[in-house]
């Protein structure tokens, strides 16, 4: 029965590549741990950084808001808002740097249009949707496969959705950091080692987004071959 043997494949893939994500945070953890504690020579706070890149590139509309937790940093370009966590809007450390122009690194590519940020910011309702529904298909899928094998296309439908999503951010993170990287560099914020420890806390950033993309798009190649392979 597929319910019995390939639902038991399909959850032993998502174990290994949820321990692979795991892994990769655990790691993303750890460097926001370490490079926190790492003080930048220039003595500004996050807040101040980001202030800075802001007025650099002639963005005079988005507003620098102190949100709660770690690691919940984000750019909302709905409302133009670049929300960072207290230990990045009050620290004055390589991480608060780092993800503080980052996070403005997004504000810049919306000043200027960047396409990907767009197409992503469009498909987000689309998302969210798929998101909503995806788990509860899937498992209905699993179980009445042999009686109705079609009700896994919508399945794929929304992990298509989901997938295209994460490919999609990833150009846009990898931006963003480039973009922050350029900025801390040019203006002399972070200098030789603290310019280091803000690249290599931010490419562990985007290797979160990278396992995710990675995951996402296993898992649907899986369920896609699954459907195909199956007598009906």
């Amino acid at each position: 029965m597929f319910y019995n043997q390939d639902y038991f494949i399909y959850t032993l893939i998502a174990g290994v590549l949820s321990f692979i994500g795991m892994f990769v945070s655990g790691k993303l953890q750890s460097k926001f741990k370490y490079y926190s504690r790492i003080p930048i020579s220039a003595g500004m706070s996050g807040m101040e950084i980001a202030q800075e890149m802001l007025s650099f590139y002639g963005i005079n509309d988005v507003n620098i808001l102190m949100g709660k937790g770690t690691l919940t940093d984000h750019y909302n370009p709905a409302n133009k808002t670049v929300n960072l966590s207290p230990p990045i809007y009050q620290g004055r450390s390589v991480m608060a740097a780092a993800v503080a122009a980052h996070e403005c690194g997004h504000a810049v590519q919306h000043a200027k249009g960047y396409p990907m940020l767009n197409f992503r910011s469009a498909i987000v309702p689309v998302v969210r949707i798929a998101s909503m529904l995806q788990q509860y298909v899937l498992i209905a899928a699993f179980m009445v496969f042999n009686t109705f094998p079609n009700l896994m296309l919508i399945a794929i439908g929304t992990f298509i959705v989901t997938t295209l999503f994460a490919f999609v951010t990833l150009p846009v993170e990898f931006d963003a950091s480039k973009r922050a990287l350029a900025w801390l560099k040019d203006s002399g914020r972070t200098q030789g080692a603290e310019y280091d420890g803000a690249k290599d806390a931010l490419w562990w950033a985007a290797m979160t987004y990278v396992s995710a993309a990675l995951t996402a798009l296993i898992s649907l190649l899986y369920l896609i071959l699954r459907y195909t392979s199956s007598d009906r």
